[in-house]
């Protein structure tokens, strides 16, 4: 599964540095070193709602007090269903 989050200014702003440390935590802690790579991208277009992240494709706004729950829902969710 590929994850990329936005380090480009507006993303960084709000929060981008923190969503990155708490993902690299949360990947680490659920053993999924190996099944999520994440990487850091520039503007996906839609800095106003939050910190642009995208799961094989697909766009989220995440913030930093979300973080944790878009994980358990998005990848952790994804990856038992097995998509």
């Amino acid at each position: 599964m590929r994850v990329s989050i936005c380090i480009g200014s507006a993303c960084h702003l709000k929060g981008s540095r923190e969503v990155i440390q708490k993902l690299q935590k949360l990947v680490t802690e659920n053993g999924l070193d190996g099944e999520v790579d994440l990487n850091g991208d520039f503007c996906s277009g839609n800095c106003r709602k939050g910190v642009c992240v995208t799961v094989d494709g697909t766009l989220y706004s995440v913030k930093p007090e979300t973080t944790e729950d878009f994980f358990k829902r998005e990848i952790l969710g994804r990856l038992n269903a097995g998509i």
